[in-house]
Protein backbone atom coordinates (compact mmCIF):
# COMPACT_ATOMS: atom_id res chain seq x y z
CA UNK A 1 0.00 0.00 0.00
CA UNK A 2 1.16 3.69 -0.73
CA UNK A 3 0.95 4.81 2.99
CA UNK A 4 4.03 1.81 3.51
CA UNK A 5 5.99 4.61 1.44
CA UNK A 6 4.91 7.69 3.20
CA UNK A 7 5.80 5.37 6.26
CA UNK A 8 8.81 5.33 5.45
CA UNK A 9 9.84 8.47 3.87
CA UNK A 10 8.89 9.65 7.24
CA UNK A 11 11.11 7.03 9.34
CA UNK A 12 14.22 7.98 7.03
CA UNK A 13 13.43 11.83 6.89
CA UNK A 14 11.82 12.91 9.86
CA UNK A 15 12.46 16.51 9.22
CA UNK A 16 11.28 16.81 5.44
CA UNK A 17 7.94 14.47 5.51
CA UNK A 18 4.58 14.82 7.12
CA UNK A 19 2.60 11.73 8.99
CA UNK A 20 -0.08 9.95 7.78
CA UNK A 21 -3.62 10.48 8.55
CA UNK A 22 -5.69 7.13 8.88
CA UNK A 23 -9.42 7.83 8.84
CA UNK A 24 -11.81 4.87 10.36
CA UNK A 25 -15.64 5.24 8.94
CA UNK A 26 -18.75 3.04 10.26
CA UNK A 27 -21.20 2.47 12.41
CA UNK A 28 -21.76 2.53 16.76
CA UNK A 29 -18.74 -0.36 16.61
CA UNK A 30 -16.13 1.82 15.19
CA UNK A 31 -17.54 4.84 17.17
CA UNK A 32 -17.05 3.25 20.17
CA UNK A 33 -20.15 2.00 21.43
CA UNK A 34 -20.21 -0.99 24.31
CA UNK A 35 -22.83 -2.43 26.63
CA UNK A 36 -26.58 -1.19 26.69
CA UNK A 37 -28.77 -0.50 29.25
CA UNK A 38 -32.52 0.89 30.29
CA UNK A 39 -32.90 4.61 31.03
CA UNK A 40 -36.77 4.44 31.91
CA UNK A 41 -38.33 3.42 28.61
CA UNK A 42 -35.79 4.08 26.61
CA UNK A 43 -32.10 1.81 25.62
CA UNK A 44 -29.17 3.80 26.15
CA UNK A 45 -25.71 2.87 24.78
CA UNK A 46 -22.57 2.82 26.81
CA UNK A 47 -19.78 4.75 24.71
CA UNK A 48 -16.33 4.49 25.43
CA UNK A 49 -13.91 5.77 22.94
CA UNK A 50 -10.47 4.69 25.21
CA UNK A 51 -11.50 1.40 23.81
CA UNK A 52 -12.89 1.87 20.75
CA UNK A 53 -10.49 -0.05 18.18
CA UNK A 54 -8.80 2.77 16.56
CA UNK A 55 -7.25 3.95 19.57
CA UNK A 56 -6.16 -0.03 19.60
CA UNK A 57 -4.88 0.58 16.09
CA UNK A 58 -3.15 3.51 16.88
CA UNK A 59 -0.97 1.92 20.19
CA UNK A 60 -0.07 -0.45 17.90
CA UNK A 61 0.99 1.67 15.11
CA UNK A 62 2.82 3.82 17.65
CA UNK A 63 5.26 1.20 18.79
CA UNK A 64 6.10 0.02 15.42
CA UNK A 65 6.63 3.31 14.06
CA UNK A 66 7.32 5.60 16.46
CA UNK A 67 8.46 8.65 14.84
CA UNK A 68 5.58 8.27 12.43
CA UNK A 69 2.59 11.12 13.40
CA UNK A 70 -0.61 9.32 12.72
CA UNK A 71 -3.81 11.75 12.47
CA UNK A 72 -6.82 9.17 13.13
CA UNK A 73 -10.21 10.67 12.10
CA UNK A 74 -12.69 8.81 13.83
CA UNK A 75 -16.02 8.84 11.50
CA UNK A 76 -18.41 6.37 12.96
CA UNK A 77 -21.25 7.25 14.24
CA UNK A 78 -24.35 4.80 15.86
CA UNK A 79 -27.12 3.58 14.17
CA UNK A 80 -25.10 4.73 10.78
CA UNK A 81 -25.64 2.71 6.75
CA UNK A 82 -23.24 2.68 4.23
CA UNK A 83 -25.91 4.41 2.46
CA UNK A 84 -26.61 6.92 5.04
CA UNK A 85 -22.49 8.02 5.33
CA UNK A 86 -22.31 8.09 1.63
CA UNK A 87 -24.23 11.48 1.84
CA UNK A 88 -22.25 13.33 4.10
CA UNK A 89 -18.73 11.83 3.54
CA UNK A 90 -17.49 14.99 2.20
CA UNK A 91 -18.02 16.60 6.19
CA UNK A 92 -17.23 13.53 7.86
CA UNK A 93 -14.10 12.22 6.13
CA UNK A 94 -12.67 13.93 2.76
CA UNK A 95 -12.42 17.25 4.24
CA UNK A 96 -9.36 15.63 5.97
CA UNK A 97 -8.03 14.14 2.69
CA UNK A 98 -6.54 11.04 4.66
CA UNK A 99 -3.95 8.69 3.60
CA UNK A 100 -5.80 5.70 4.37
CA UNK A 101 -9.89 4.86 5.21
CA UNK A 102 -10.95 2.21 6.76
CA UNK A 103 -14.28 1.66 5.82
CA UNK A 104 -16.97 -0.60 8.19
CA UNK A 105 -20.55 -1.15 7.08
CA UNK A 106 -22.93 -4.01 7.27
CA UNK A 107 -24.73 -4.40 10.64
CA UNK A 108 -27.37 -1.70 10.56
CA UNK A 109 -27.51 -2.40 6.66
CA UNK A 110 -28.30 -5.71 6.98
CA UNK A 111 -31.26 -5.20 9.07
CA UNK A 112 -33.07 -4.48 5.58
CA UNK A 113 -33.06 -7.93 5.12
CA UNK A 114 -31.92 -9.46 1.78
CA UNK A 115 -33.64 -7.31 -0.45
CA UNK A 116 -32.14 -4.21 0.64
CA UNK A 117 -28.80 -5.25 -0.32
CA UNK A 118 -28.27 -3.22 -3.46
CA UNK A 119 -29.09 -0.21 -1.37
CA UNK A 120 -25.90 -1.52 0.81
CA UNK A 121 -23.30 -1.95 -2.07
CA UNK A 122 -24.72 1.17 -3.71
CA UNK A 123 -23.39 2.83 -0.49
CA UNK A 124 -20.40 1.55 -0.44
CA UNK A 125 -19.59 1.79 -4.15
CA UNK A 126 -20.21 5.48 -3.91
CA UNK A 127 -18.22 5.75 -0.68
CA UNK A 128 -15.56 3.54 -2.65
CA UNK A 129 -15.67 5.55 -5.86
CA UNK A 130 -15.40 9.47 -3.39
CA UNK A 131 -12.29 8.70 -1.82
CA UNK A 132 -10.69 7.41 -4.77
CA UNK A 133 -11.04 10.50 -6.25
CA UNK A 134 -10.43 12.46 -3.31
CA UNK A 135 -6.74 10.43 -3.20
CA UNK A 136 -7.18 8.31 -0.13
CA UNK A 137 -6.68 4.38 -0.07
CA UNK A 138 -9.19 2.01 0.95
CA UNK A 139 -9.66 -0.76 3.43
CA UNK A 140 -12.68 -2.53 3.51
CA UNK A 141 -13.10 -3.77 7.34
CA UNK A 142 -15.70 -6.78 7.52
CA UNK A 143 -17.26 -6.56 10.93
CA UNK A 144 -17.74 -8.85 13.49
CA UNK A 145 -20.93 -11.60 13.70
CA UNK A 146 -23.73 -10.86 16.45
CA UNK A 147 -25.30 -12.70 18.58
CA UNK A 148 -25.74 -16.57 17.82
CA UNK A 149 -27.91 -17.44 20.67
CA UNK A 150 -29.87 -15.38 23.19
CA UNK A 151 -27.54 -14.85 26.39
CA UNK A 152 -29.13 -15.57 29.84
CA UNK A 153 -27.44 -12.45 30.87
CA UNK A 154 -29.90 -10.05 29.00
CA UNK A 155 -32.93 -10.33 31.21
CA UNK A 156 -35.54 -6.97 30.41
CA UNK A 157 -37.91 -7.71 27.72
CA UNK A 158 -37.02 -5.05 25.25
CA UNK A 159 -33.50 -5.88 24.97
CA UNK A 160 -34.30 -9.44 24.71
CA UNK A 161 -36.81 -9.02 22.11
CA UNK A 162 -33.76 -7.17 20.01
CA UNK A 163 -31.63 -9.68 21.05
CA UNK A 164 -33.68 -12.76 19.53
CA UNK A 165 -34.14 -10.83 16.46
CA UNK A 166 -30.36 -10.21 15.57
CA UNK A 167 -29.86 -14.10 16.78
CA UNK A 168 -32.44 -14.47 13.88
CA UNK A 169 -30.81 -12.29 11.52
CA UNK A 170 -27.39 -13.93 12.28
CA UNK A 171 -28.68 -17.29 12.27
CA UNK A 172 -30.76 -16.99 9.09
CA UNK A 173 -27.48 -16.42 6.89
CA UNK A 174 -29.06 -12.42 6.43
CA UNK A 175 -25.23 -10.58 7.58
CA UNK A 176 -23.16 -13.73 5.66
CA UNK A 177 -25.12 -12.83 2.94
CA UNK A 178 -24.28 -9.03 2.71
CA UNK A 179 -20.90 -9.62 3.76
CA UNK A 180 -20.40 -12.12 1.18
CA UNK A 181 -21.74 -9.75 -1.28
CA UNK A 182 -19.48 -6.61 0.09
CA UNK A 183 -16.45 -8.45 -0.40
CA UNK A 184 -17.19 -9.46 -4.22
CA UNK A 185 -18.17 -6.05 -4.29
CA UNK A 186 -14.34 -4.98 -3.43
CA UNK A 187 -12.90 -7.87 -5.28
CA UNK A 188 -14.61 -6.29 -8.45
CA UNK A 189 -13.32 -3.05 -7.73
CA UNK A 190 -9.84 -3.99 -6.38
CA UNK A 191 -10.57 -2.93 -2.80
CA UNK A 192 -7.95 -4.41 -0.03
CA UNK A 193 -10.34 -6.55 2.34
CA UNK A 194 -9.44 -6.62 6.40
CA UNK A 195 -11.87 -10.05 6.76
CA UNK A 196 -12.46 -9.97 10.23
CA UNK A 197 -16.38 -11.32 10.03
CA UNK A 198 -14.36 -14.22 8.63
CA UNK A 199 -11.94 -14.56 11.94
CA UNK A 200 -15.10 -14.44 14.05
CA UNK A 201 -16.85 -17.15 12.16
CA UNK A 202 -13.75 -19.31 12.64
CA UNK A 203 -13.82 -18.83 16.36
CA UNK A 204 -17.66 -19.61 16.16
CA UNK A 205 -17.40 -22.39 14.33
CA UNK A 206 -14.62 -24.19 16.43
CA UNK A 207 -16.80 -23.45 19.57
CA UNK A 208 -16.01 -20.38 21.04
CA UNK A 209 -19.13 -19.09 22.75
CA UNK A 210 -18.85 -15.38 20.44
CA UNK A 211 -22.04 -14.09 21.71
CA UNK A 212 -20.28 -13.89 25.12
CA UNK A 213 -17.74 -11.80 23.80
CA UNK A 214 -19.97 -9.51 22.73
CA UNK A 215 -20.23 -6.31 25.16
CA UNK A 216 -23.75 -5.42 25.19
CA UNK A 217 -24.64 -9.80 24.15
CA UNK A 218 -26.23 -8.67 20.99
CA UNK A 219 -23.52 -6.51 18.24
CA UNK A 220 -21.28 -4.49 20.21
CA UNK A 221 -17.99 -6.57 20.67
CA UNK A 222 -16.15 -6.28 24.17
CA UNK A 223 -13.28 -3.64 24.43
CA UNK A 224 -10.88 -6.87 24.44
CA UNK A 225 -12.35 -8.23 21.43
CA UNK A 226 -11.49 -4.81 19.68
CA UNK A 227 -7.62 -5.47 19.54
CA UNK A 228 -8.86 -8.21 17.22
CA UNK A 229 -9.99 -4.99 14.55
CA UNK A 230 -6.70 -3.39 15.32
CA UNK A 231 -4.37 -6.00 14.78
CA UNK A 232 -6.08 -7.20 11.86
CA UNK A 233 -5.68 -4.00 9.88
CA UNK A 234 -1.94 -4.03 11.07
CA UNK A 235 -1.59 -7.18 9.33
CA UNK A 236 -3.57 -6.11 6.65
CA UNK A 237 -1.85 -2.89 5.60
CA UNK A 238 2.04 -4.24 6.31
CA UNK A 239 1.12 -7.81 4.67
CA UNK A 240 2.50 -9.69 7.83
Amino acid sequence: MKIIEKIVKKQNDNKNNPGVTVAFLGDSVTQGCFEVYMNGEKIETVFDKSSAYHKYFAEIFEVLCPNVPVNVINAGISGATAIHSLGILDELVLKHNPDLTVVCFGLNDSVGGKEKVNEYLDGLSGIFEKLRENGSEIIFMTPNITCTQVSPHITDPLILDIAKRWCDMQNGGILDFYIDSAIKLCNEKGVTVCDCYGKWKALNKVGINTTELLANKINHPSREMNRLFAYSLVETIFGI
